[in-house]
Parts: structure tokens; C-alpha cells; sequence
């Protein structure tokens, strides 16, 4: 195949999935919907970038918030959409769905007048088509004429430029009006109206792929071999048929008298919880080696194993692997009969999928503190109410800021806020980025929240111990932060229930799907100097690992070089996806902060600073106290946070810049 940008286009369906929460529920009796990706089409063009390819999504959504997370959630993939075109008059499809069985799904399309139904000519034109590999339609979009009319009309764009045709044969009876609505796990229904329509197509594709049902349909029979023989009389593609657990069989020549006699690639059973969007992973899959020229075995292997792995979860888009976890599965699919309980391959999938996939540089402004907040308020004899507001202010201090550094400066800001007093803050800022369009920036805010019992020792969680309901309501994009103190010496049914706490928060966040920030630090008195405390957190990591417990972050005090070397080569070896590690201040004054910055310089691992008091201690005080107004005080955490970037953006220096003073107002040794 010739060299082009793209691999693949995906022309057809795009819609919202609102999957049932409570396996095993009535439609009419699920209480709680997870939302996903969804449509064929939709699902295709994630997975095959998710599995490494360039694709490209050729369709309409709604000018709405379901629209926009379509769009948004392609581009997280690595999908291309510059054809997701917004049609101002219809709304996003949607696909509403329990599973009831392992074969039983009832399903709800609402699809009337949909956006994608009314993708058209005009949204793209010969060279959009011409720059990719192939073009790939499922069968939706040929089920009226106006669909049918475009796909035809990009399949002509197609066939004058080697662009391949793929066929994704796709058929919903419901989709085809063959059917009561009610009806949308009804996977056959036989019509010659449809079986003259899909043969109509077929003669125009390189590529067609379906299950035994779907040919049954585009062959006009219930005899399998039959309709292989009747669709390859009418085309010269490369047939798969998808034979679920079986495996698939590819036909490039002659029918064959037997199915097997075929090339064969033989499936891997697993357990099934759905098989709602495992034919879209098997494509994706399969095209993963089919668009690099790699052989049927590898195309197969891809595909049955992208099949297994999606029917093994909940969820269509998101459950599609990932190459490395493609690989892994690859490598012991044999050993694994339960890929939705193996730890190692879930490990795989939740850290390969995070968004994004990197940070930069971090530059956190912690203010998640609640007890300190409190005393401070106490101590001038301020209402507690007044702290929320406070916390505002802090926040609106450090987008200020924030905003005007990136115009000069590549980092990610970021905060620590709680739900105490800081819920109005976490609810203002999440969903937000930050975007400087001089600078060409646009980037996410990293946003912390700490669940953990102030000060608690040993480990207590905020709403006991039923965290993963708690986490039930928290955003995605907030990040669990939880502070333990342990030192290596601590007697043994101490440590038992710090890990077991540890533990339960960490599968907590497995299910949820948040990532987890451990904060490690040794009790007050425990460690002499950095050279102690870099073997006190060493060994306290790796007892946490020792429990099978990856967080994505640690927020650690800053250790030694010596130190930073050993956490390095633990965290590197134990577990390599870790995203790094945040330094905290603890009780270091500011200069000795600095020389923490310049330490942790040689060590990529440390990604950058969570600093708290240093920054807010004396202007909230004061803002408590009535002696600093708003304006002042917003300028004065401006400052104070201006400083910390400043120096942690100049750390590589060798000799460090001078650094302006952090305000008068500011103490001095105090925890940061």
C-alpha cells in the first residue's frame, strides 16, 4: 500500500453509550449509567488509533455537550477529528443498554433524525479521502438513501486514489426499520430488500468482515458457505468472518468446501460479561496488522485477542487494549481465563489509557489543608464560613498566575484542594484548562484531592471505609491524595493497618478509575537528615509495592542525591508507569527548599512541587484577621507562587538566578 498521513477513515455512526451499571438488571430497572464512547464507526476509529494507527472519523454530532464529548474523547485517543463535523439543527445520537445475560442486552437506539445520519457530501471532499489507506463504512450508512447516497460517494473518492474499501457489514435490524424499536439486541431479521442492497455494495470493497449472521444477510441465506460463495461471485475482497469464541476464518481466493479449510486463526475463550462492542475491537484489531501488510496470523491474533479482551468488560471504546496490554495478553493469553480479574493486564490497561498520556513539568499550589485552615480561622476568631471563600481566592490567585507564566513558560498547573472548605474551588475549576493562544498552550489543570483523616495515625479515610462509594461522585480528572505517615521501624500492627488501608483505597481507585497520589512521611522526629530520610522512604515504597500497591504519583520530602538515586531505581524497576514523584516541602526553609529544587534536578522522577503554606500561611492570616483586603491578598499568592515556579523552572541552572523574596508576609520554616 501506497505511503499516505492516514491509515483509516471511518465514515458512519457516532453516538453517546449510556451503559447500565447493575449487571444482570431489567433496562427498566437499572438505577446508574456509565457513559462511553460509542457507534460502530465511532468505536473503530478509537480503537484502531488506541491500537496504534492513524485514523481519521468521518461523521456529524449534535452543537451540544454530547457532541463535545465525542469529539473530545476521538482526540484523546489520538483519532483525527477534523471531520467530526457539528450539525446545528440535531442531536447526538444516543445508544441506552444493560446486560442482562451474557447473550441477553436489551437495547435502546435513539437514533431518529440523528446528527450522523445526516453526514454529507460537503463535510469532506477527494483529498481528505485520498490521504489515508482505507476508507472503512459500516453498514448503518447505507440503511437510507441520503447515507447511502455519501458512501457511495466517498467510496467513488476511494477507488480513484487506492484508497481501500472496507466493509464492516454491521447489521442492526432495528437500524434497517425491521424491527420494533424495543428491539435492538435483535441481531437478524431477513429481508431481501437489505440482502439486494448490501450486494449491491459488496462489489466496491477490498475488504469485508462480519459474523455468520451478517453474511447471512449479505448472502441471502442461512447457509454460511453459501453465502460466502454468493458474495465472493460478486467480489474479489478479502473476506473475515468472525466466529466468536471459535476465532475467525479468512477467505482471499475460492470458497472453500469447509469453513476451517480456510485460513483459521483459532479464538481464546474467556469469560463473557458482554458482547456489545467486540466485533468493533476485533476490526480494530484485525486492521492494526491488515494496514501494515503483516500477515494473516498476526492480523487474526490482534483481532481475536482485541475481541476477548472487550467482551470481558463493560464498555464498548474504552475497554479496547492497548499495545502493550495487546501484547501482554498476547504473550499469556493461554494462563489468562479471566482477563477482567487478572491484576497485571488491568494494571496495563488503566495506566497505558491515562490522559493525558504525560505531564509536563508540575507547579502545584496545595491548599488542601483543613485542620490548618481551621486553627488559623480560630486564632484570629473568624468564622469557619469565611474559609470557603478564602480558598477561592486562593484559586483564582493561582489561574491569575498561572496564565501569565505560561505565556514564557512550559509547565502544568496545578492544586491540592479539598471538599471541606474548597468544593466551591474544585467545582470552579474542574473542566477547565488553561490556553494561552500567543503561547500555543492549552493544558489541563492537575487537580488533587485528599481523602484521608487529617493528621490520622495510624491511616483513617474520610467517610470510613466505604471509599469506592465516595469516589462514586468524584470527577474523573480529580486525583486521590492520600497522606500517611510510616517510617520503616513502625511496630508491625501499625503497619498492617496503614497497608490494608493503602490497599482498599487502591482498588477503590482501580474500579473508579482515578488515579491515586500516595504522600509518604516519616513521623515528626523519626529521620535525623536527607540521608535518613531517603532510606526511611525507600524502604517505605517498597513495602507498599510489596502489596501489589502502584499508585500514578508519590508526594514525597526531599531525600539526598543518594536518596533520590535509591527511589529512582525502586520506582523505576517495581513499577515503570509510575507518572513520578511530587516533592513537598515539609518544614524546610525557603533557601533550603531551593537547594531541593536544584538536587532534585538530575533526577526526571521528581516532576515537579506541591507547595502549600510557604505560599498562603501569613496573607490568609491576615485576610482572617480583616487586615488584608482581596485584591492585596490575591497579589501576595501571586507573588509567593511566582517565586516557587520561578526557581523550580530554573533548577537545571548551574549556578541558581537570584530569586525575588517570597512576601513580607510570608513565614519563614514553616511546613510547606
Amino acid at each position: 500500500m501506497s505511503v499516505k498521513p492516514l491509515d483509516l477513515i471511518c465514515l458512519g455512526r457516532a453516538s453517546v453509550d449510556l451503559y447500565g451499571q447493575q449487571i444482570g438488571d431489567r433496562l427498566q430497572d437499572v438505577a446508574s449509567f456509565a457513559k462511553s464512547l460509542g457507534g460502530s464507526s465511532c468505536n473503530i476509529a478509537f480503537g484502531a488509533a488506541r491500537l496504534g494507527l492513524k485514523s481519521s472519523m468521518l461523521t456529524r454530532v449534535g452543537d451540544e455537550q454530547f457532541g463535545q464529548f465525542i469529539r473530545e474523547e476521538l482526540q484523546r485517543g489520538g483519532c483525527d477529528v477534523s471531520h467530526v463535523k457539528t450539525d446545528p439543527q440535531r442531536l447526538t445520537a444516543l445508544a441506552i443498554l444493560s446486560i442482562k445475560t451474557k447473550d441477553q442486552f436489551p437495547l435502546l437506539f435513539y437514533r431518529t433524525d440523528c446528527a450522523d445520519m445526516a453526514v454529507d457530501t460537503t463535510d469532506f471532499d477527494e483529498a481528505y479521502i485520498a490521504s489515508a489507506k482505507a476508507l472503512l463504512i459500516t453498514g448503518t450508512h447505507f440503511s437510507t438513501a441520503h447515507v447511502d447516497a455519501v458512501a457511495r460517494h466517498a467510496i467513488n473518492f476511494a477507488r480513484r486514489n487506492n484508497t481501500k474499501v472496507i466493509l464492516d457489514i454491521d447489521y442492526r435490524p432495528v437500524l434497517w426499520g425491521l424491527t420494533r424499536p424495543g428491539d435492538g439486541d435483535n441481531r437478524f431479521v431477513s429481508n431481501q430488500s437489505v440482502t439486494a442492497h448490501l450486494q449491491s455494495i459488496v462489489p466496491l470493497c477490498d475488504l469485508i468482515v462480519g459474523t455468520e449472521e451478517e453474511f447471512h444477510i449479505a448472502g441471502g441465506s442461512t447457509d454460511t458457505l453459501a453465502c460466502l460463495r454468493k458474495v465472493r461471485e460478486l467480489s474479489d475482497a478479502v473476506l473475515v468472518l468472525k466466529r466468536g469464541a471459535e476465532g475467525c476464518s479468512v477467505f482471499d481466493g475460492a470458497i472453500p468446501a469447509d469453513l476451517n479449510a480456510a485460513f483459521f486463526s483459532q479464538g481464546v475463550r474467556v469469560e463473557v460479561l458482554n458482547v456489545l462492542g467486540a466485533g468493533d475491537a476485533f476490526m480494530a484489531g484485525f486492521l492494526r496488522g491488515w494496514l501494515r501488510d503483516e500477515p494473516y496470523s498476526r492480523c487474526c491474533a490482534y483481532a481475536n485477542a482485541s475481541g476477548a479482551l472487550v467482551v470481558s468488560r463493560h464498555g464498548c471504546a474504552p475497554a479496547v487494549p492497548t499495545p502493550e496490554e495487546l501484547d501482554y495478553y498476547l504473550a499469556h493469553q493461554q494462563q489468562i481465563a479471566r482477563p477482567d480479574l487478572d491484576d497485571e493486564l488491568n494494571y496495563l490497561h488503566r495506566v497505558t489509557t491515562r490522559y493525558p498520556a504525560q505531564w509536563p513539568q508540575l507547579c502545584i499550589l496545595a491548599f488542601d489543608h483543613r485542620k490548618q485552615f481551621a486553627e488559623m480561622a480560630q486564632q484570629v476568631n473568624a468564622p469557619l464560613s469565611r474559609l470557603p471563600k478564602l480558598k477561592q481566592l486562593i484559586l483564582a490567585a493561582a489561574q491569575a498566575e498561572a496564565t501569565e507564566l505560561q505565556r514564557q513558560h512550559h509547565f502544568a498547573p496545578g492544586v491540592l484542594i479539598d471538599d471541606t472548605y474548597g468544593q466551591d474551588a474544585l467545582n470552579a475549576l474542574t473542566g477547565s484548562s488553561t490556553d494561552n493562544a500567543s503561547a500555543g498552550n492549552c493544558q489541563a489543570w492537575w487537580i488533587g484531592r485528599p481523602v484521608e483523616v487529617p493528621a490520622s495515625r495510624p491511616l483513617e479515610l474520610e467517610g470510613g471505609r466505604s471509599i469506592g462509594s465516595r469516589l462514586v461522585s468524584w470527577p474523573r480528572q480529580h486525583i486521590v491524595k492520600c497522606l500517611v505517615f510510616m517510617h520503616p521501624a513502625d511496630a508491625a500492627d501499625l503497619w498492617q493497618q496503614q497497608l490494608r488501608q493503602l490497599n482498599e483505597l487502591y482498588r477503590a481507585c482501580a474500579v473508579s478509575g482515578h488515579e491515586l497520589l500516595i504522600e509518604v512521611i516519616p513521623p515528626a522526629g523519626s529521620v535525623a537528615n536527607q540521608a535518613e530520610l531517603g532510606v526511611a522512604l525507600t524502604a517505605c515504597l517498597s513495602r507498599i509495592y510489596d502489596q501489589q500497591i502502584r499508585p500514578d504519583w508519590w508526594k514525597l520530602p526531599a531525600p539526598d542525591k543518594a536518596g533520590w538515586t535509591a527511589l529512582t531505581n525502586l520506582i523505576n524497576s517495581r513499577a515503570p508507569h509510575c507518572r513520578g514523584v511530587i516533592l513537598l516541602g515539609l518544614d524546610a526553609p525557603a533557601e533550603q527548599l531551593m537547594q531541593a529544587f536544584r538536587d532534585a534536578s538530575s533526577f526526571p522522577l521528581c516532576r515537579g512541587f506541591a507547595i502549600g503554606r510557604t505560599i498562603f500561611a501569613a496573607p490568609s492570616q491576615q485576610w482572617l484577621a480583616g487586615t488584608l483586603d482581596d485584591a492585596a491578598f490575591v497579589q501576595q499568592i501571586r507573588s509567593n507562587y511566582r517565586v516557587l515556579v520561578s526557581a523550580w523552572l530554573s533548577r537545571h541552572d548551574a549556578v541558581a538566578p537570584h530569586q525575588p523574596a517570597l512576601s513580607q508576609t510570608s513565614a519563614q520554616g514553616v511546613n510547606l
